[in-house]
């Protein structure tokens, strides 16, 4: 018996057909993550570098910063930061232990060596709490 390779098209086919489903159901996620938390208070110009646990980018304009006893803030950026919500990963540079409405961050694009995209000022941290708890006093 003789095996020939695949054509790259047949290959490239099962990739394409399940791209749509994967691109759905990220952004599925990202608006039941949106949606399910609400605003809990004034927003604020700064959080606490040492704090901070876990980033989530939700979009190209809105990131949580999720804090060390689980309190979650939403930043709004002003404008949309190109590639933000596709790379999901950005990095930042201060010189202070805080981070800051006028601060920047520079989307981080994966692959080899020290690739960049877009860089974006942040918006104020506006902190959240679950909607399931935002009838509660």
């Amino acid at each position: 018996m003789i095996l020939r390779p695949l054509p790259l098209a047949a290959l490239l086919l099962p990739i394409a057909l399940a791209a749509p489903a994967l691109a759905e159901s990220r952004s599925e996620r990202r608006a039941a993550q949106m949606s399910a938390w609400v605003e809990a208070g004034d927003p604020q110009d700064c959080i606490q570098l040492n704090r901070i646990r876990e980033t989530r980018v939700l979009s190209d304009q809105v990131i949580d910063f999720i804090m060390d006893n689980g309190q979650l803030f939403r930043n709004t950026l002003p404008a949309k930061c190109p590639q933000l919500g596709f790379q999901e990963s950005f990095g930042y540079q201060t010189s202070i232990n805080q981070l800051c409405n006028v601060d920047i961050i520079t989307v981080i694009i994966p692959g080899i060596g020290p690739n960049t995209g877009a860089s974006c000022g942040l918006g104020r941290f506006t902190p959240m709490k679950p909607a399931s708890t935002a009838g509660r006093g």
